[in-house]
């Protein structure tokens, strides 16, 4: 275990969208730390089994709260939760997705306006509400974004459009609190495409672009977070792709359409 992993032996974190997925595995991960956890998403049975897992690999307290974040009321209870239960709060690591369709924008505005709150407005809220304790504890935010919140990409307008405001917000946020001598770290992690259930479901049959380990992905995002990396990226290279995405524009967007079948 190297001293990254080392550190969080004891830390108090809040994972979302831990019920399946990267959160699910960024949990395990954690709790073979030695991490104290809580974890939250819709699923509450699922949320239990997570939990009792978690305890097994390790983990000397793990919590669950479950909760919907299309409820505006619902992520500042859930921090709320686990300052109260963990006695304060090392890490919040936003991860929680809304369900989006994998394909060409049907002009629907109320669906956009809902993943936003979901995707979006929600981790928000939840940072508002734990930059309090984070500064205390000399803490860390960290925020699971996407490639396609650096490049835009056919079929995930709604998805695409959540992903750039979180770049955006929480890059904008990093200025601020470094500005203000701030002790809370912000770590943006911009993933490719993962080998989670629901993504394969959604791009099975129309692209074959290659899909990443979702643990991997998992330890990756928690590794930065410990070494307070200001942004990362999972696989590394994608980190050359956004440097030289701007080179040649035309053959970058006939690249892009190539790797989709319409």
């Amino acid at each position: 275990m190297g001293w990254a992993q080392e550190s969080l032996k004891g830390a108090r974190v809040l994972v979302t969208g831990a019920s399946a997925g990267i959160g699910e595995q960024m949990a395990y991960h954690l709790a073979g730390f030695g991490a104290q956890v809580v974890i939250t998403a819709r699923r509450e049975k699922v949320l239990q089994q997570v939990a009792e897992k978690c305890q097994v690999l390790g983990a000397p307290k793990a919590l669950y709260i479950a909760a919907d974040m299309a409820n505006p009321s619902d992520p500042e209870r859930v921090v709320k939760f686990a300052v109260d239960k963990l006695g304060g709060l090392d890490y919040l690591v936003l991860n929680h997705l809304g369900s989006s369709p994998f394909t060409m924008w049907d002009g629907d505005v109320e669906h956009t306006r809902w993943l936003m709150q979901v995707n979006f407005l929600s981790y928000l809220q939840m940072a508002k509400t734990a930059l309090p304790t984070l500064e205390q504890s000399k803490g860390s935010i960290v925020v699971v974004s996407s490639l396609l919140g650096k490049m835009s990409s056919p079929f995930v307008a709604p998805y695409t459009s959540t992903k750039f405001a979180l770049n955006g917000f929480f890059g904008t946020l990093q200025h601020e609190l470094a500005m203000q001598r701030s002790n809370v770290s912000i770590t943006i992690c911009i993933l490719g495409l993962i080998d989670t259930d629901s993504a394969m479901e959604k791009v099975r049959g129309i692209t074959n672009i290659q899909a990443w380990p979702a643990s991997e992905a998992a330890l990756h995002i928690i590794t930065s977070g410990a070494t307070q990396q200001t942004e990362s990226y999972y696989p590394w290279f994608w980190y050359y792709g956004c440097l030289i995405r701007d080179w040649s524009p035309y053959f970058r967007d006939m690249s892009l359409r190539n790797l989709y079948k319409y």
